[in-house]
């Protein structure tokens, strides 16, 4: 359930929906497994798997959902080597080419053919609402898994008023003011990597790990003209991640203050132990998010009705 990626939206009007309002509204959507045509299923699952049977967990003003993506698993090179056996075959037994329209009707027939037999694979995709900050924190690595999921919050809500967090300076100059004067914001210590983009060809990158980012190597590639679209950074020793120009947080990881806040804490079950983990882990990014905010200016909400 610990987050490892975070996308941040900021609802533009308040959210209302109470958690029994909400848990009605997620039951007309709910997952259902690939049928045997189907290539894939998407719906809503529990949070806490099978130790509950609610498509809502509540607590403190959050509200975690959980949806599950379903799909089977047809490689393109076993579809076109079922294909040119089979144009093979006809080709032997009937002495004739294959056209263009019966090679496409024959790889429906194999995709028809193939799709019961095929390996399913499965995958959980988190978020929760802030409903007192009005935030909308998705557990998602690209922009295209958010917005899957926030459609099929979309579909089971009716309405989904959220823009992406945006901050008021800008986060690649803010970034590249750090590593030039090696000195990262209050609250924050800078990490070992960065990635650097060239102002006149953004194609031209140049990725650091494991390095001094304070470097002379580095501050010369800024002064140069680069700037820095990617940063690693550590909260106040708790959490590591990656940030980018997106405000994106990346690869999260919970440092020793956290796991001791996780050992002192006795549950019984794995209901109650994920009723700890998400109490913790809320109260952290709430934190965390607004000392990210803070660092890049301040959020911009000029786009918000």
């Amino acid at each position: 359930m610990w987050f490892k990626n975070v996308l941040l939206y900021r609802f533009t009007k308040p959210f209302t929906e109470s958690a029994e309002n909400l848990e009605e509204q997620l039951a007309t959507q709910p997952f259902k497994p690939c049928g045997s045509q189907e290539p894939s299923s998407y719906g809503w699952v529990s949070p806490l798997g099978k130790a509950s049977d609610m498509y809502v967990h509540a607590g403190n003003g959050y509200l975690m959902v959980c949806a599950q993506r379903q799909e089977r698993i047809l490689p393109a090179a076993v579809i076109n080597e079922a294909l040119e056996e089979k144009v093979a075959n006809i080709a032997a037994q009937d002495e004739r080419s294959v056209g263009r329209k019966e090679r496409l009707e024959l790889k429906d027939e194999i995709i028809f053919e193939l799709m019961p037999k095929a390996f399913v694979r499965s995958n959980k995709q988190y978020a929760y609402i802030d409903t007192r900050e009005g935030l909308l924190v998705i557990n998602a690595s690209s922009t295209k898994r958010a917005e899957e999921l926030m459609n099929l919050l979309r579909e089971s809500i009716g309405s989904l008023p959220v823009i992406p967090i945006t901050a008021n300076n800008l986060p690649q100059h803010t970034m590249t003011e750090w590593l030039l004067n090696a000195q990262a914001p209050a609250g924050f210590e800078l990490g070992g990597e960065c990635e650097l983009r060239d102002k006149a060809d953004e194609n031209s990158v140049i990725r650091c790990k494991n390095r001094d980012l304070a470097a002379e190597e580095i501050n010369s590639h800024l002064k140069a003209g680069m700037f820095v679209s990617r940063l690693a950074l550590s909260w106040q020793g708790g959490i590591e991640f990656v940030v980018d120009d997106q405000l994106a947080l990346k690869r999260l990881s919970f440092g020793d203050l956290i796991q001791e806040q996780l050992e002192s804490q006795e549950a019984e079950g794995a209901a109650e132990q994920f009723d700890v983990d998400f109490t913790i882990m809320t109260q952290e990014f709430s934190r965390l998010f607004a000392g990210v905010l803070t660092a890049f200016g301040g959020e911009d909400r000029s786009e918000q009705v």
